[in-house]
């Protein structure tokens, strides 16, 4: 290969692996690195679907996290299924909430609602995936549980007025 042809290759391909040098990290806050730093960033994950809080858990940076993310298909992979998990946590306690009031419990339901409408789409692929079935047939069955939801919510006032008269 010629010095002109690999002037003209395009340029993801001439791309390195960068590595950051201990003065880097230390720059960014990071300190050594423990080995098992990806273990404890997606089980903090998992418990808290708190990217940044996760990473300072494990002792790394946030650029490390998803630098590392970008690059490692099945760490990206983990990354998602921890979220998941996390997501599944939090309806498991808005719903344990909802069901029986707690004064102990605080949870700030309206956001915690707000989080996992945001996070419907991640949601629903993490399901499909792990179901076998199609982004479409998740949406459809999220779609009905809702339609279910409201027709419940529309029936008690009518119910209420019902009992009044």
């Amino acid at each position: 290969m010629t010095s002109n042809m690999r002037t003209s290759l395009p340029a993801r391909a001439k791309r390195k692996n960068v590595r950051f040098t201990d003065a880097q990290k230390a720059a960014e806050g990071e300190g050594p690195v423990n080995k098992h730093w990806r273990t404890y960033f997606l089980q903090n994950l998992a418990a808290t679907s708190n990217v940044s809080a996760s990473a300072k858990k494990a002792g790394i940076s946030l650029s490390r996290a998803y630098k590392t993310r970008r690059e490692h298909a099945d760490f990206a992979a983990a990354w998602r299924a921890a979220l998941y998990e996390g997501y599944e946590h939090l309806e498991m306690e808005v719903l344990a909430c909802l069901r029986g009031y707690d004064p102990e419990r605080k949870l700030d339901i309206a956001n915690a609602i707000r989080l996992l409408a945001a996070h419907r789409a991640t949601v629903a692929e993490e399901r499909a995936r792990r179901g076998g079935r199609d982004e479409a047939a998740v949406f459809a069955a999220l779609d009905r549980k809702l339609d279910a939801i409201r027709a419940r919510r529309l029936a008690k006032p009518a119910q209420a007025h019902a009992d009044e008269a």
